[in-house]
């Protein structure tokens, strides 16, 4: 952990250089960031049981979100999972941590444009929603189902701890193109995103947290 702030390619290079040079793989990267994604989760509920809503992408980012879930369960609360994407589309590193809920018998739900008004009224009461839709790969504005669902992450009045950064911030120039989540928390990886600390980037991270990986920068 640094007080170095990165762009978007020097993060994603972070992650590439711990896999080809290292040899750690991508999973174990994710078990790491979820692992400290559920501890924030934890210490931001304040030790209450209370419900845990939980918004995945298809992505890397997501894969955070799906492992940050399954230590929830491990911990005692029973967090809803909701995928911006069909689970078949979800592959790779973050379709293994997507099975191994499924297995577990967790709450996951795809959601369409046809769910969305009952997603809203579940997540309603919620103490506190993750936000694992989009990460520092975003390039433009979040398109599709994205603007839909951080429309309701930012409507429904509960706390929000945004993953590696808020979905639809631009992590090195810190503009926002389009839609973008405001979080209460941002729990970063390795160092701060640029973005963070440009633009529009104070004014939706909230409070930011950042958490080692197990790899040095």
């Amino acid at each position: 952990m640094t007080g170095r702030l990165l762009s978007s390619n020097q993060a994603k290079r972070v992650d590439s250089k711990a896999e080809r040079s290292l040899g750690l793989p991508v999973l174990l990267l994710m078990e790491n960031a979820g692992s400290r994604l559920a501890q924030e989760a934890i210490k931001s509920l304040k030790g209450r049981f209370s419900r845990v809503a939980v918004f995945c992408g298809k992505g890397n980012n997501g894969g955070d979100g799906l492992v940050c879930a399954r230590h929830l369960l491990a911990s005692g609360f029973k967090p809803d999972i909701y995928l911006a994407a069909k689970k078949k589309e979800i592959g790779r590193e973050a379709g293994i941590n997507l099975e191994v809920l499924i297995k577990l018998k967790a709450k996951v739900t795809e959601v369409k444009a046809k769910n969305l008004a009952r997603v809203r009224k579940k997540i309603a009461g919620s103490g506190l929603i993750i936000d694992a839709l989009l990460g520092v790969g975003l390039k433009g504005e979040p398109r599709g189902l994205y603007p839909d669902l951080i429309g309701l992450i930012n409507a429904c009045g509960a706390r929000v701890l945004s993953v590696d950064i808020p979905s639809g911030l631009d992590a090195t120039t810190g503009k926002i193109p389009g839609s973008c989540v405001k979080a209460d928390l941002t729990v970063t990886f390795v160092a701060k995103k640029r973005g963070m600390a440009l633009a529009d980037g104070p004014r939706v991270c909230g409070k930011i947290v950042v958490r080692d990986l197990g790899v040095p920068l």
